[in-house]
């Protein structure tokens, strides 16, 4: 066919997670459900370390960061999700598909590099409690956080720029319920050898680096941890990190489960599963895991709820 003959693409049509009618009522009350609370928890956890006077430390200034990118996450992906569920034709258009994209790789790459950040974190304050405010300063956190969103915003920009350099002709349904790479390039016309070197590089580099210092640093952690020789002082040590640890290892087990699979038992269905879980579920999940196992998140709740004047940090 010659390219005279061939329509170029202005539209996307979204298939979802089902295409069964019967489902899209319930799928869209679910997702209502896990969207409303991943607002209110994630706003929750901005609104508290921002305000509350006893919150003012790097522990929840970082904290505050991954709820704003949670938050990100989630609304990139959801609220077109939603009308989707609803709407007779489930279509995006062809920039709002590469916006979507773009997003969902800010915020995704973000999360991963201030899941890291926050391991140094632990780690500086369980190895070097004597230095901590010295090491992890209010310059260090400002600069560890412009960092992580230069790389977000620089990832975003060459994948997004990458995946819709090429050319999409007739074949314009997603197996997906969002913009996704893989499942974009799959519809290309043209050679996309150049565009997965790109993603898969620029995906590599990013998770490898972040695991690297997640992994150095609670290895470290453990150590220490291991020498502290009443039990007392091993239970507050672990108090300090294990929300941490919990939503580092829910969010890097399922990146794992996702992208280590055997090429042969991939599909674009297993990877729409894990998807639900690291865009909608896990920014759900963290609020809570930070919430119910921090006690001064709950404490400072419990100040905000009964006296919000009282608890507002000095100007």
């Amino acid at each position: 066919m010659s390219p005279n003959n061939l329509t170029q693409v202005t539209e996307f049509i979204l298939m979802g997670i089902s295409e069964l009618p019967e489902l899209q009522i319930p799928l869209f009350c679910v997702f209502l459900v896990i969207y409303g609370m991943t607002v209110v928890e994630n706003l929750g956890i901005i609104t508290l370390t921002s305000v509350d006077s006893r919150l003012q430390t790097p522990m929840y200034f970082f904290l505050r960061h991954l709820a704003i990118i949670n938050l990100g996450n989630s609304t990139v992906i959801a609220p077109n999700m939603l009308v989707n569920f609803l709407a007779t034709r489930k279509t995006i258009s062809y920039y709002g598909c590469a916006a979507q994209l773009g997003g969902f790789a800010f915020f995704i790459v973000a999360e991963i590099f201030m899941l890291s950040v926050m391991a140094y974190d632990r780690y500086v304050a369980i190895c070097n409690p004597l230095l901590y405010m010295v090491v992890v300063s209010r310059r260090i956190c400002l600069l560890l956080v412009s960092l992580t969103y230069l790389q977000s915003l620089t990832t975003a920009l060459t994948v997004s720029s990458c995946v819709f350099s090429v050319s999409y002709c007739s074949s314009n349904v997603i197996n997906h319920f969002y913009c996704d790479d893989v499942p974009l390039l799959a519809l290309s016309c043209s050679d996309t050898h150049i565009p997965e070197t790109a993603v898969f590089t620029f995906s590599g580099i990013n998770l490898l680096f972040s695991m690297t210092v997640v992994l150095i640093s609670y290895f470290h952690i453990v150590v220490a941890m291991l020498r502290i020789r009443s039990s007392e002082g091993r239970r507050k040590a672990f108090s300090t990190c294990g929300s941490h640890m919990m939503a580092v290892t829910v969010f890097y087990g399922t990146l794992l489960f996702m992208y280590l699979q055997p090429r042969t038992n991939h599909s674009l269905d297993t990877d729409k599963m894990a998807s639900v879980f690291y865009t909608l579920v896990i920014p759900m999940l963290n609020p809570v895991i930070y919430s119910l196992r921090n006690k001064d998140v709950k404490d400072a709740l419990k100040r905000f709820l009964n006296n919000p004047c009282q608890s507002l940090r000095p100007m």
